[in-house]
């Protein structure tokens, strides 16, 4: 598009990685973000930034797609490779997964160090215009041309005129409102509430404990308890653990340092109690209520206007718990890229867009939503006998993961976004596997070595 201008609205991760995206196709890219960025990467506009956040083997191989060398350059900065099942071990609703050798990983990171490299790596290419509102679009039911803006500081409105606009302002977006009040009609919204409640610590490493010690994550278990209950200790930069606590309606954890202590001892496993018994506090817990499983059915919308895409938490957000926000908004980046090679920006290519960022999000959106209407006290529509039975099938492949080396790896795939979940459906491996169990009770014993359960041998644990 030789001369054209984009917009992207929001300038986060999904901001950020789509200015990459279009940086290739036309001449000129302007971000647009309410905040101003400080050096410590904490902003207003990310609420739920300052707790645990993991990016999947899946979006690592995106970013690097995308910005070649990402992930070295997180890892230069201190973020953790954290193999499956071999250095993040996992008890799932069955037990713990073995500790074989690594068959996926995920990133471990603060949420400001990974905004800041990908910026870093971005904002030489893209013009950033901070401190800006956007407050409606420009254009018509057919076609978008820009957005109106205001400046924070004086309150002065302006129309920024584009060839092409992305939205990415994340989940306090308006843009169904603002898509009504261009003549469109209004979109299909889909919601699953759990009601969970986040509650995250900060935890310098424990003396003793080496460059690769472990992390932990606890599942909740649906067949056993009326509320999800679980969470996550993972190792980040600066040799520090981020730990969060999550609680569905009913079963919230208490923002408050006994609170935390006694919500990871009641666990359905003390391991995460035991670590950060051993561990010395950075902060006091602090809490995270925006939860809900919220898709906006933006690609079933007609007519779609061309020259306008919505992607990352504008159009879908997940519960948090499952930690494939950040690898979905990579995903569409890619999906951007291509698709804007492959057809242009030109007429229908917007709606084709759409479309993909759809079919990139449905797995992860079927994992989270399928996992939270489990539980009664969940808000969401009801299971039908279909749903049911795959559940079963389901708890019968998290029970042969705990025993069965092919399961695990066909099961860390797809949680890792890494293989489409249809294919632990439909290998007959996986479904062979599911059916002749794990071939051994599964453990209840935290797998750690001898080194690692000395570091917490130092510390008398209360039960």
């Amino acid at each position: 598009m030789p001369g054209a201008h984009a917009l992207v609205l929001g300038g986060g991760l999904a901001g950020m990685l789509a200015a990459s995206a279009l940086s290739a196709h036309v001449d000129r890219v302007t971000v647009l973000d309410r905040d101003r960025f400080a050096d410590d990467g904490d902003r207003k506009g990310v609420p739920h930034a300052r707790h645990a956040h993991v990016l999947m083997a899946g979006g690592s191989r995106a970013l690097d797609e995308l910005l070649p060398g990402l992930t070295a350059s997180l890892l230069d900065a201190g973020a953790q490779h954290l193999g499956l099942p071999n250095r993040l071990l996992v008890f799932t609703q069955a037990g713990w997964l073995p500790r074989l050798d690594e068959a996926q990983f995920v990133i471990g990171c603060s949420r400001a160090l990974l905004d800041a490299v990908v910026r870093q790596r971005v904002l030489g290419r893209v013009d950033l215009v901070e401190a800006t509102d956007v407050v409606g679009l420009l254009g018509d039911h057919a076609r978008v041309t820009g957005a109106r803006v205001r400046d924070r500081a004086t309150g002065v409105e302006r129309a920024v005129d584009a060839d092409f606009v992305v939205d990415a302002t994340g989940r306090g977006a308006r843009t169904d409102s603002w898509l009504t009040a261009l003549g469109l009609p209004p979109v299909r919204e889909e919601r699953v509430d759990s009601g969970m409640v986040y509650a995250t610590c900060l935890y310098r490493v424990p003396p003793g404990a080496g460059e690769d010690f472990p992390g932990i994550s606890i599942q909740g278990d649906p067949r056993s308890s009326p509320c999800s209950r679980g969470g996550a200790l993972v190792p980040i930069e600066d040799r520090r653990w981020i730990v969060s606590l999550g609680g569905g309606r009913g079963g919230e954890p208490e923002i408050s340092p006994e609170g935390f202590r006694a919500f990871a001892r009641g666990l359905r496993h003390p391991a995460i109690a035991d670590f950060i018994d051993a561990a010395e506090p950075l902060t006091r817990p602090f809490g995270f209520h925006g939860t809900v499983n919220r898709r906006r059915r933006y690609e079933r919308l007609s007519p779609w206007p061309s020259g306008f895409v919505v992607l990352g938490d504008a159009a879908c957000t997940f519960n948090p718990v499952y930690g494939h926000g950040m690898t979905v908004v990579a995903r569409q980046a890619v999906a951007l890229r291509d698709g804007l090679a492959r057809h242009g920006a030109r007429g229908a290519a917007a709606e084709r867009l759409q479309r993909e960022f759809a079919r990139a999000t449905d797995d992860a959106w079927a994992l989270a939503v399928s996992q939270d209407l489990r539980y009664p006290a969940t808000i969401g529509p009801a299971r039908g006998r279909l749903t049911r039975l795959r559940e079963r099938y389901l708890d019968r492949l998290v029970l042969a993961s705990t025993g069965r080396p092919t399961v695990t790896r066909a099961q860390l795939d797809a949680y890792t976004l890494s293989s489409p979940l249809r294919k632990l459906m439909l290998s007959p491996r996986v479904v062979l596997g599911a059916l002749l169990g794990p071939g051994r009770p599964p453990t209840t014993d935290a797998p750690l070595t001898e080194d690692e359960s000395r570091v917490l041998a130092r510390v008398e644990h209360p039960r």
